[in-house]
C-alpha cells in the first residue's frame, strides 16, 4: 500500500491576520477631542523669508554694565571696618595717619597707618607703615616692657628702635618663600629698647645672667601672649639681631613663639 503524504499546512496567506484592538472613542473624533494637545510653534515670519537665519549661532547674553570698559578695573574688594581698632589707638593715645591703599600686587594693604608715636610718651623710630591691628599690638606689649624695665634694671621704659614693618617680600627674604607678614604690613621687627636714664638695649645675644639678658627674656616671654608670632635670637640665623612680631592669624589660634 503506498504511503499517504502528511497534509500539508495552510499557506500563509490563508492563515487570518489578527485584527488591531478598537480605536477608543475618545480618539475617534479627530484632534479636536484632545482639547489639552499642544499644537507646533509656527514659524516667525521673519523667518520664513530668510531661512539662512535660522543656522545663525544665537548671541551671548548682553554684558552688564558694570564690568564692561573702564567700570570693570574700579571693582575692588571691601577694606575690613577698622573704625573700632582706630578707636582703640585714639583712647591709648598712638599718633598716626591713616594713608591710602597701598596697591602691589598680593603685597596689598587695604587700610595702612603711618604710625609716629605710641601712647604715654612711647617713642618708635623711624615712624612705621603698618595695620592698627598690629599698632594696637604694639601699644600694649608696651605695658608689659614698662614693667620688666622697672623691675630688671630699674629704669623708665622710653621707645622702642625699629627695623622695618610693611616689605614685599617673602618669609626670610626667600624668593621662592611663603609671603611673610611684612608683606601686609602685619609684622615688625624690633632692634632695641630705649630708656629714660641708662644706655640703649640692643636685640641680639646678651651676656647670661646680666640684667640686660633678665629684661630681654621677660619682654619676649610677654610677646607671646600678645603677638601670634615671636621670633628672634636663638630662633636661626635671620632673627638673631631682632624680635620679629606679627598678627598671623591662624586655624585655632595657633601662635608661635620661639
Amino acid at each position: 500500500m503506498q504511503p499517504t503524504s502528511p497534509e500539508m499546512p495552510r499557506c500563509v496567506g490563508d492563515l487570518e491576520a489578527p485584527l488591531p484592538p478598537t480605536r477608543p472613542p475618545e480618539l475617534s473624533a479627530g484632534p479636536s477631542a484632545i482639547p489639552d494637545a499642544p499644537l507646533p510653534p509656527t514659524r516667525p515670519s521673519e523667518f520664513s523669508a530668510h531661512p539662512e537665519i535660522l543656522e545663525e549661532t544665537p548671541l551671548p547674553p548682553a554684558r552688564p554694565t558694570e564690568l564692561s570698559g573702564d567700570a570693570a578695573l574700579k571693582l575692588t574688594i571691601a577694606p575690613s571696618d577698622d573704625s573700632e581698632c582706630l578707636r582703640s589707638l585714639d583712647a591709648l593715645g598712638v599718633k598716626y595717619a591713616k594713608m591710602t591703599s597701598i596697591m602691589n600686587g598680593q603685597c596689598s594693604v587695604a587700610n595702612p597707618l603711618n604710625v609716629t608715636a605710641l601712647g604715654n610718651g612711647i617713642t618708635i623710630g623711624p615712624p612705621e607703615t603698618m595695620v592698627c591691628r598690629l599698632a594696637e599690638g604694639l601699644m600694649r606689649w608696651t605695658a608689659e616692657v614698662q614693667q620688666a624695665a622697672e623691675k630688671e634694671l630699674g629704669d623708665t621704659f622710653k621707645g622702642f628702635s625699629l627695623g622695618g614693618s610693611y616689605v614685599c617680600r617673602g618669609q626670610n627674604h626667600g624668593a621662592e618663600a611663603q609671603l611673610s607678614e611684612h608683606a601686609f604690613a602685619n609684622a615688625v621687627d624690633v632692634m632695641g629698647f630705649s630708656f629714660a636714664k641708662r644706655a640703649p638695649i640692643a636685640v641680639g645675644k646678651l651676656p647670661e645672667g646680666s640684667k640686660e639678658a633678665a629684661f630681654l627674656a621677660a619682654v619676649r616671654a610677654k610677646a607671646c601672649d600678645v603677638f601670634t608670632t615671636v621670633l628672634g635670637p636663638g630662633t636661626d640665623d635671620a632673627h638673631g639681631n631682632h624680635l620679629h612680631l606679627d598678627e598671623r592669624e591662624r586655624k585655632v589660634g595657633f601662635r608661635i613663639c620661639q
